[in-house]
């Protein structure tokens, strides 16, 4: 197949991401907010208050020309063009007061973390690939970026929320891309589902942790050191770095991204209380305030996680082979033994589909999928059934999954009947795109916008170059 050029790819290139997805953003434009790069690298444009760099405009072609495999090619000019567009809506999204919650970001940016960590191995890597002095660095910068893709995706919104596409309008769609020759090809996909059995502690292992955490405390008060305990039992790997956790040190405030518990117990305490134990997702805690600051508190942390011996992981996944067995047996079905049986709190009540982050519908492309994952399921057929197998969250907590393999395609071009629905959100982002080009043909007229020199001669599809008429 030819590459796709841009005006082709304006019809398409909302399916499996587009480069508005948070991923390509948190990539291309970490740091991007620094005002040491700013000195360093040129401004290629300025859209109300918002800035694009020249360096960026290469970094969103490589990131395209990735994730697309080589099928789109795009010049500089068209690059700036559609990076302006976000900034534009970002712009307008702040004075159209569109709403981005903290606990929002906060998830996102977790997700994106656990992402990188992931790939790279673990968050010291993820902090050093991206240059970067510590997690808290990192956690701001993404937290400025999420909350940007937020309000572009709230701005968006609120211009297509009437937009909708009829069947006619679908096959006429379609006959178009098929007239044209550019039928999108859809690669081997698969739906999964899953059920998760948690690995508890024992309630004589809780007891010793919290035991454990209330002599450190009676030490901690009588007059010893908690930056040495902490060095000494502190769970926490930050614990033994030279950034924010090194001595189980934090200083942190009401926007920090920190757990709701941590923060609940970090602003409770007066300057040298040390609190009792408490939990959360990663394990047991206690915290001593060193500082109060105004809305700042500087503080000392000790995290220990409660062990979990294999008797209570061979518990669970033992269970999972009597699912399965029952499963097979035709005793239960796998989404009654989703609902009966499975801890996860996001799949239990949706028959335990998992959801692709990056496009937010239940269905994973085989060749972009994490390799780990990718190895367990590439040989299953529809309705299979993976064995029991061990994972963990980032949090340290320990489980044991199966997998259901629900459907699964092959890599195909388009086809009006089995892709409808797929056909159907390509017209439907198609239409939403006019809409989108409507807005931005109106809002630029009245919206600040300079354009470096070395960006004079491109010839933008917009009238962003308005003051040279």
């Amino acid at each position: 197949m030819m590459p796709l050029k841009i005006n082709i790819l304006k019809n398409i290139k909302m399916i499996k991401g587009s480069i508005t997805s948070v991923f390509i953003l948190a990539l291309l434009v970490l740091n991007g907010y620094s005002q040491e790069r700013v000195k360093v690298d040129g401004v290629a444009v300025v859209v109300g208050k918002n800035i694009v760099l020249d360096s960026d405009i290469e970094k969103f072609k490589q990131e395209i020309e990735m994730r697309s495999e080589g099928k789109i090619i795009i010049s500089d000019c068209e690059m700036l063009e559609e990076i302006m567009l976000q900034k534009l809506l970002s712009h307008h999204a702040v004075i159209d007061s569109i709403v981005v919650s903290d606990d929002r970001v906060e998830e996102q940016v977790n997700n994106t973390i656990g992402s990188f960590t992931q790939q790279l191995g673990d968050l010291e890597k993820v902090v050093e690939f991206y240059g970067f002095n510590d997690e808290e660095d990192l956690r701001k910068e993404l937290s400025i970026i999420n909350r940007e893709q937020f309000l572009i995706q709230g701005e968006r919104a609120g211009i297509t929320a009437e937009v909708d596409v009829t069947p006619d309008e679908v096959r006429t769609y379609f006959n178009s891309l098929k007239e044209a020759d550019v039928l999108p090809e859809f690669g081997a996909e698969i739906e999964l589902s899953q059920i998760v059995i948690y690995a508890k502690p024992s309630e004589e292992e809780v007891e010793r942790v919290i035991a454990r955490l209330n002599q450190i405390k009676k030490e901690v008060e009588a007059g010893s050191s908690m930056n040495m305990k902490a060095v000494l039992n502190s769970d926490d790997p930050s614990v033994s770095g030279t950034g924010q956790g090194a001595g189980g040190f934090y200083s942190i405030n009401r926007q920090s991204q920190f757990v709701k518990e941590f923060k609940e117990v970090a602003f409770s305490l007066e300057e040298g209380q040390v609190s009792e134990p408490f939990e959360s997702d990663f394990g047991y805690h206690i915290l001593k305030v060193e500082k109060i600051k105004g809305q700042q508190v500087d503080l000392r942390h000790i995290l220990i996680q409660a062990e979990i011996d294999d008797a209570k992981l061979k518990e669970s996944k033992d269970l999972l082979e009597k699912i399965i067995q029952d499963i097979a047996d035709s005793t239960i079905t796998f989404e009654k033994a989703v609902l009966r049986y499975s801890q996860d709190i996001k799949t239990r009540y949706n028959k335990g589909t998992l959801i692709n982050p990056g496009t937010g519908d239940s269905y994973f492309e085989l060749t972009r999928m994490d390799p780990s994952l990718y190895s367990r399921v590439v040989n299953l057929n529809s309705g299979d059934i993976t064995e029991p197998y061990y994972d963990e969250t980032r949090e340290g907590e320990k489980m044991f999954k199966i997998l259901l393999l629900k459907s699964k395609s092959d890599t195909h071009i388009a086809n009006y009947v089995d892709d409808y629905v797929k056909i159907q959100e390509l017209a439907l982002q198609k239409k939403q795109e006019e809409e989108i080009e409507k807005w931005a043909d109106d809002k630029i007229k009245d919206t600040y916008i300079k354009i470096n020199k070395d960006y004079k001669d491109c010839s933008f599809d917009r009238n962003w170059k308005k003051d040279e008429k």
